[in-house]
Parts: C-alpha cells; sequence; structure tokens
C-alpha cells in the first residue's frame, strides 16, 4: 500500500519489517523480559528464563506430548523391569511411580539438580562478566564512575549465562532417554522419554519392545542404588560441587569474546560462550582428588548397573548382550551430551574404568553372593578405591566382616 522505493505495493506486507526477522525480536523481548523479572537475590542465573530457552529449543525440533499407548508401555516396560531386577540384586525397588516424560517434562523436573550442579560456575561467570562488560575499554576513572550500573551489568552477564545453560539443556534433553543418563541422580521418579528412546532405537534392527525393556532396567537399577544407598546422592553431586569450586574463567579470554560483541544478537552471544574453552580448571591436588573420586564413583555406579541389568535380562531378552555393548560405546565414547555437559559445569562425566569396575562386581558376587557384593554400598569406606580396581582379587578377598554400625557410630569405639 505505499510508493516507497525497493518496496512494493504489497497490501500484506509487514510494517515491522525494519526491525529484522519478528521471531527473534521476539525471542529477545521474551529473555530481556525474563532478565528485568529475575528477583532480587536469586543466584547468579534467572532459571525460569533458562528453563524457558531449554524448552523453546527442544519444542523447535518438535516435542510432541506423550500419547496415552506410549505412556503404558513405558510405566509397563519400568514396572516389569523393576520385578526382574528382584532376582539380581538385594537391594529393594526404587521405582514406585514410573512415568512417561516429553523432552520438556524432563527439562522441568530435572532443573533444581542442575540449578545446584551449575550454580557455582555461573556465580563466577556472572562476577568475572560484570567486570569485563563493566570494565573493557574504560579507563580507571571511569571505572569508579561506572560503579551504580554494575548491578545492571551483572545482571547482563546472568542473562547470558543463563541463556548458555538453557542452550545446553535444551540440546541435552534432545539426547537423553531417562533420568540417570549421565549417571547422576538428576530425579528421584523413575522416568523414560519416548522421543529418547526412538533416538536410542534408531538404525538398531532389534525389536522396539526388547530395546524399551532394556533401557528400562538400567533406569530401574540406577533408581535403587539412589534411592536406597542414602550417601551416594551427596557423595555424587558433592564431588561435582567440589571439582567445580576449583573453576577459574579466563578472563582475557571472555573480555575478547564480548569486546565489540552485539548483546541484542542471540546467535552472536551463543557463540561466543559456547564450549567449555573459557572454563579453566586449576590443577589443584584437592581438585585432581574430586575428579578422581567422582570418575571412579561413577564407573562403580555404572559397573554395578550393567552387572545386575545384564544378570536380569539373562534368559529373557535375546538381544541384551546386542543393547549392553551399544550402551557401553555410547557411555564410553561420549557425544554431544557430554560436550554440553562439559559446557554446564566445567568437566566431562564418563566412567573411564567401568570394565574394570563391572569385573570387580562379577568377582564380588562369585565370591560373596549378591547380599555380599550389595552389602559394599552400606558405606561409603566399603566401597572400592581406584586402586582396587587395578587389583580386585586383593579387594574381594580382604576382610568382609566388618562391623558397618561402628563405623556410623564413633562414640561406641571409644
Amino acid at each position: 500500500m505505499t510508493d516507497l522505493p525497493g518496496r512494493e505495493n504489497d497490501p500484506n506486507e509487514n510494517p515491522f519489517a525494519m526491525f529484522g526477522n519478528p521471531e527473534q525480536m521476539a525471542q529477545a523481548m521474551r529473555q530481556f523480559a525474563d532478565m528485568l523479572s529475575a528477583p532480587q537475590g536469586s543466584g547468579p542465573v534467572n532459571w525460569d528464563m533458562a528453563k524457558n530457552i531449554a524448552r523453546h529449543a527442544v519444542v523447535a525440533e518438535g516435542d510432541p506430548s506423550v500419547m496415552d499407548g506410549e505412556r503404558r508401555q513405558i510405566v509397563d516396560a519400568l514396572s516389569l523391569a523393576d520385578l526382574w531386577l528382584n532376582e539380581a540384586t538385594a537391594l529393594p525397588s526404587g521405582v514406585s511411580n514410573p512415568q512417561a516424560w516429553s523432552r520438556s517434562e524432563w527439562i522441568e523436573n530435572t532443573v533444581p539438580v542442575w540449578r545446584k550442579l551449575c550454580e557455582p560456575i555461573a556465580e563466577r561467570m556472572v562476577e568475572t562478566m560484570g567486570g569485563a562488560l563493566g570494565g573493557a575499554g574504560l579507563p580507571a576513572e571511569a571505572q569508579q564512575m561506572a560503579g551504580p550500573l554494575m548491578g545492571m551489568l551483572k545482571q547482563m552477564g546472568g542473562m547470558m549465562v543463563g541463556q548458555q545453560i538453557g542452550q545446553a539443556l535444551g540440546s541435552l534433553a534432545r539426547e537423553v532417554i531417562g533420568t540417570t543418563d549421565i549417571g547422576l541422580p538428576l530425579s528421584d521418579t523413575a522416568a523414560l522419554l519416548p522421543g529418547g528412546i526412538a533416538s536410542f532405537s534408531d538404525g538398531l534392527e532389534l525389536p522396539a519392545d526388547e530395546i524399551r525393556l532394556y533401557l528400562a532396567l538400567r533406569e530401574a537399577a540406577h533408581h535403587r542404588l539412589f534411592q536406597h544407598v542414602p550417601w551416594l546422592r551427596s557423595h555424587l553431586l558433592g564431588a561435582v560441587e567440589e571439582y567445580a569450586k576449583g573453576i577459574t574463567v579466563d578472563t582475557s579470554a571472555l573480555e575478547e569474546q564480548i569486546r565489540g560483541l552485539d548483546i541484542s544478537n542471540p546467535e552472536a552471544l551463543q557463540e561466543a560462550l559456547s564450549g567449555g574453552a573459557l572454563l579453566k580448571p586449576e590443577e589443584t591436588e584437592r581438585q585432581k582428588a574430586a575428579l578422581a573420586r567422582l570418575e571412579t564413583m561413577l564407573a562403580l555406579v555404572e559397573g554395578w548397573v550393567a552387572t545386575v541389568v545384564d544378570a536380569a535380562a539373562e534368559g529373557k531378552l535375546p538381544s541384551a548382550n546386542a543393547l549392553a555393548e551399544t550402551v557401553r560405546r555410547r557411555r564410553a565414547t561420549g557425544g554431544p551430551a557430554e560436550l554440553t555437559f562439559g559446557t554446564l559445569v566445567g568437566l566431562e562425566l564418563r566412567p573411564r574404568r567401568l570394565r574394570e569396575a563391572a569385573a570387580l562386581w562379577q568377582a564380588l558376587e562369585a565370591d560373596r553372593g549378591l547380599d555380599g557384593r550389595d552389602s559394599v554400598w552400606g558405606h561409603p569406606d566399603l566401597m572400592p578405591t581406584a586402586e582396587d580396581l587395578d587389583h580386585p582379587d586383593a579387594f574381594v578377598k580382604g576382610d568382609s566382616d566388618w562391623d558397618i554400625s561402628k563405623l556410623d557410630e564413633p562414640g561406641e569405639q571409644e
């Protein structure tokens, strides 16, 4: 309806085209509104914004609601898997309310744990970014005068970190199968994602019901550990937090990334913050010890799960061996999800010694039976160490008659 040069007389023309892509503009406005809505003292990251970004990311790739038929299949698979595990472990059931989740539901239900894991890193990023945004290119006098703006600049840094976390969680949600893929207890609820199972199954010429049941066995086995070994959850999450405390931000690299950055461009922000290049671990003995403890415990968890799942599936699932090898390769080689997690907390979660751990659990079972094998989880002091993975026979043949109650009641030993 206009004759301006370079524009057509199109009655359907967009009068706001001069502002660029309307979807990108709407996304930027949403993120800005989320940033401003963050309550004071709510922490370094606006988690509502991070969740919204993650959900938008999975919806953009397609995240249909779980159909009733899919839900019944998964609930039935988790219930049957839990029944089979009764014959393979002395630990009781950890599945009380099996569920099937969409990717968006996985994000919503696991954010509390992600918050606990990510905030040590996020706080360092926000503090450093506030300083870089406020001080880059300014003389000392100007930096002092800019003091009142630092709060807003830290909010801006929080927005940028929150965007990175949201994008990372959205990427991870497109790959996960359940709540225990990365070896950490992300939820108290045993749940599988139909979309994740479909992605895992792609290219596998195996019956769909066997794949679903095998993955349900792994999910249910993890939950037996996480629900009935009281110290395990805090031990794993504490090791991640301990490691994260030693992470520093490469200030010079961050300032270089930020200098001249258009903060209204979501793609530019994502590119500047993507990857783990800005996160630099301090090679302190304390951090090395935390990493070694975490890797050993992840291997022990994965090795135990593999052992009991193999036993539960034996004679019942013809494709169990092929599926076990597929899972081992998936966990051993990592992938985009592992890189995503590295971006979030600054380390890889890889059970590097999975086979050695599984062999140790199998040797324990052969020597002490199911009850003797699983009683090792009774106290962290009873658990195998990295050295025990090197010499499993010495651990298996060691003293198994410890009085666990005395470990919990030091006063009685005096």
